[in-house]
């Protein structure tokens, strides 16, 4: 939405507070899959959810905006590929709902949680990083923001939680650095949401 330089309303969903906001009925009701995000957009009568459905309505919507997908073809499937590694093989597997079902149902320990996060980015990074050689240049996939860029970021700052050793990643690492010179990557952090505690 920052990139986009949008006008919305931000209603934070807390994950942990409550037991779980996303889990009230009235979160549910209009996210039966009690995940977030959750897009609603009432002048369309519109409500979407999953990152990467979200992220191409809206660039859809508004082409006047920065564009988040190439338009050649061949480049959108790459961008798209780019994105699909992390948004559906990386960070389904380190979220909160994985982890809380590592301890729950498994008795994993903190520290077994954390061995599972490190091991899944580390091994999400070192195939990222190695298409990255051919396609990055200040960003995931040359000098322009994509929606490689906008899933990779997240996970960046979920592998720093997790004291991933990031020079293993001098590209990943580079474009996170570069993302973040960004006000729009600045003002999205979660350190910087009005519910941030």
């Amino acid at each position: 939405m920052y990139l986009k330089q949008l006008d919305f309303d931000y209603v934070p969903v807390h994950l942990v507070k409550d037991g779980g906001q996303h889990r009230s009925h009235a979160y549910s009701s209009i996210n039966p899959s009690m995940l977030v995000p959750t897009f609603v957009d009432d002048d369309e009568d519109i409500v979407l959810n999953q990152s990467l459905a979200i992220i191409e309505y809206l660039d859809d919507k508004y082409p006047n905006t920065p564009a988040l997908l190439p338009t050649h073809a061949l480049d959108k499937a790459r961008v798209r590929a780019l994105s699909q590694d992390i948004a559906c093989d990386l960070q389904p597997v380190t979220n909160l709902r994985i982890l809380q079902s590592l301890k729950s149902d498994f008795e994993a320990s903190s520290e077994q949680t954390e061995t599972w996060c490190v091991k899944w980015i580390e091994q999400g990074f070192s195939a990222l990083e190695k298409r990255l050689v051919t396609r990055s240049g200040k960003y995931c996939f040359g000098y322009d923001i994509t929606l490689a860029d906008v899933c990779l970021i997240p996970q960046v700052y979920n592998a720093l939680r997790f004291r991933v050793n990031m020079q293993r990643f001098p590209l990943i690492q580079k474009i996170y650095d570069n993302c973040n010179e960004l006000e729009a990557f600045q003002k999205a952090k979660p350190e910087a949401q009005s519910d941030a505690a």
